[in-house]
């Protein structure tokens, strides 16, 4: 079996959101996957390339004012040419978002992801955790602490730099990573099956 593809196509505006990336990097490379990092305020035409020839795509941004960071959806209107051509069809799509508020309305960044990767006909991989720390026996340091379903979610306090970024958002993302990539490895047998 080849070895799955997985980009992560994110922007970070003050350094926080790229922490969550290398961890989400961490858990597919752990996982077995080709891994690449993609700063989408930066992106090149052979990162363009290495995102079309990827199993799957991780979209990561901080969450600005109940959103996707602006450079983040300037991206994702340069993926319309993508869109035209139905290329990223039947790829694996995931996200991540970090934001200063507990919730700060990450929801709805994640949603934005969720939806454009099915403009793009991709198939959502979710963050397949239960709710961390909402029991007595709970605590912070619990995998998903934010309760987040649709990906992975982060907070970080804003008057800390990246490493203030809590440790159990790092490990959740990394969780993220290595699903994705275990999802790839099952599509991709389940092609070869076909």
């Amino acid at each position: 079996m080849t070895t799955p593809v997985v980009s992560i196509a994110y922007h970070s505006g003050y350094g926080h959101t790229a922490v969550i990336a290398e961890a989400v990097r961490a858990g597919a490379a752990d996982a077995g996957a080709e891994v690449h990092l993609i700063k989408v305020d930066e992106i090149t035409e052979e990162q363009w390339e290495t995102l079309d020839r990827s199993d799957a795509i991780v979209f990561g941004s901080p969450t600005y004012m109940g959103t996707a960071s602006g450079a983040f959806h300037v991206f994702a209107e340069a993926t319309s040419k993508r869109w035209f051509g139905q290329d990223w069809k039947d790829k694996l799509a995931a996200g991540f978002t970090n934001s200063g508020s507990k919730s700060g309305d990450k929801l709805h960044t994640l949603q934005f992801f969720q939806t454009l990767a099915a403009q793009h006909g991709m198939h959502w991989v979710n963050l397949g955790l239960l709710p961390g720390w909402n029991s007595t026996t709970g605590s912070e340091n619990d995998l998903n602490r934010l309760g987040f379903f649709a990906g992975a979610a982060a907070q970080s306090n804003s008057d800390q730099g990246p490493e203030g970024v809590h440790k159990a958002d790092i490990a959740t993302a990394e969780h993220l990573g290595r699903r994705v990539t275990q999802t790839a490895k099952v599509f991709a047998r389940g092609r070869v099956a076909a």
